[in-house]
């Protein structure tokens, strides 16, 4: 693994951006009929593409193209010299298909060692993967990338939670990949048995797979006794290891620049913005072989900064805020859950299990939260309601909040699977 690459000169790593994306540009347009067309369309060659600075010629690539070329449409190579395949969930329309060549498993294995390693991960763990395995890349790319990085695997992710922390105990594992709720689950259920969670061997963890707060990960930090990093990853690069926090900073993942060109634009314009300032990140590979995509918009808010990191690492750092797609409409107001669920977890009295609920109301949209008490701790919950609506309304114009404190353990858990916070019963 090259350290050194992770911390080049930002003159350095723009020299091998522009050489990747040139060579990217031409395999596109010679190997894919879909880029080929595209390109010539908007009066692009590769001969024209020179540098990154070049790429505003570029249309973007979305997911709806993805899904119209289904299911080779965006390959360069046939379907029989793929190596692997793996799937979107399909969870917000058909599931899109990705093809990877034998280089890009290689290169995706040296991908995520890369990023386990700057999020704290070391070749001497016992680390237990509880991300499952199948057609979406998250759990058999983190078994690739863990058994690169040389750590003793625990691939526990069909396991009951219950089984999930004897073999912890058991074996003494001191590395976990999973999903956010996952980590909390395991937590309550030692809390609901009467143990402390801190008491786990476990040191350091990486979450992932479903959009979180800073609040809700130094939540699981401090439950656990633990370093808490997020990654970031798309199915349609790679998956897994695009980007991570590294244990240092956990301030913005950096992305690995010698692998993508990231752009953040006005999702309007689709014009670059300036650093620092938020908007949709664009991603275009730079070494994929089977699939490459340019421009590719990922749906995500988020905005950048090339300051050197105090861990020394050069390559950017992206702060994602969420998904745009799953931004709510509030009356007047539009919001995050993600900063919703900021707000509830800044009262030290609840727990970070909660739903949130919208309805049709004849007064316009009903906004309705339901969240649990700490376990063990009496509290005067109309009070406590009272601050959330208070906090709600001053920090996200949240005017008319419905809060209703539960006792622990009323909020359905997810156990394994991914959570779901936000029911919209809105016609």
């Amino acid at each position: 693994m090259n350290h050194e690459m992770d911390r080049l000169p930002r003159e350095e790593l723009r020299a091998i951006q522009n050489e990747r994306l040139a060579e990217t540009v031409r395999t596109a347009y010679e190997s894919v009929d879909f880029y080929r067309k595209r390109l010539t369309n908007a009066g692009v060659t590769p001969d024209t593409i020179d540098t990154v600075e070049d790429l505003t010629d570029v249309p973007f690539t979305t997911s709806s193209d993805i899904r119209e070329t289904y299911p080779d449409g965006l390959l360069t190579v046939p379907l029989d010299q793929l190596q692997r395949v793996h799937s979107s969930s399909g969870t917000t329309g058909k599931a899109k298909i990705f093809g990877y060549t034998q280089a890009d498993l290689d290169r995706w294995r040296r991908l995520l060692a890369r990023s386990l390693r700057t999020a704290g991960f070391d070749p001497q763990q016992t680390v237990q993967n509880a991300c499952k395995y199948g057609m979406v890349s998250g759990g058999l790319g983190w078994h690739d990338g863990l058994e690169q990085l040389g750590v003793t695997l625990v691939p526990s992710a069909v396991a009951p939670p219950e089984r999930q922390i004897e073999l912890i105990r058991d074996l003494d594992v001191d590395g976990l990949i999973c999903f956010p709720s996952f980590a909390l689950d395991l937590a309550d259920i030692i809390d609901t048995h009467g143990g402390d969670p801190a008491e786990l061997p476990v040191s350091t963890v990486t979450v992932g797979g479903e959009p979180t707060s800073r609040a809700l990960r130094e939540e699981i930090a401090d439950r656990l006794d633990v370093v808490v990093t997020e990654h970031y990853g798309l199915s349609e690069l790679f998956g897994g290891g695009i980007a991570t926090e590294c244990a240092a900073a956990r301030d913005g993942v950096h992305v690995w620049e010698d692998q993508f060109y990231v752009e953040i634009v006005d999702p309007e314009t689709g014009r670059r913005v300036p650093e620092g300032q938020e908007g949709e990140l664009v991603l275009t590979s730079l070494t994929k072989e089977a699939m490459p995509l340019l421009r590719y918009r990922t749906g995500d808010t988020a905005s950048m900064t090339t300051e050197v990191c105090s861990c020394g690492r050069t390559h950017l750092r992206v702060s994602v805020t969420e998904r745009r797609r799953n931004a709510l409409s509030i009356g007047d107001t539009t919001v995050y859950p993600t900063a919703i669920e900021h707000e509830l977890l800044t009262v030290p009295e609840t727990a970070p299990y909660y739903r949130i609920d919208l309805r049709d109301a004849p007064g316009g949209d009903e906004l309705q939260i339901t969240i649990e008490r700490r376990r063990d701790q009496p509290i005067d919950r109309d009070a406590v309601a009272d601050r959330l609506r208070q906090r709600l309304r001053e920090e996200l114009s949240l005017p008319s909040a419905e809060v209703t404190i539960v006792d622990p353990g009323s909020v359905d858990r997810p156990l394994g699977e991914k959570a779901t916070r936000v029911y919209d019963h809105r016609s």
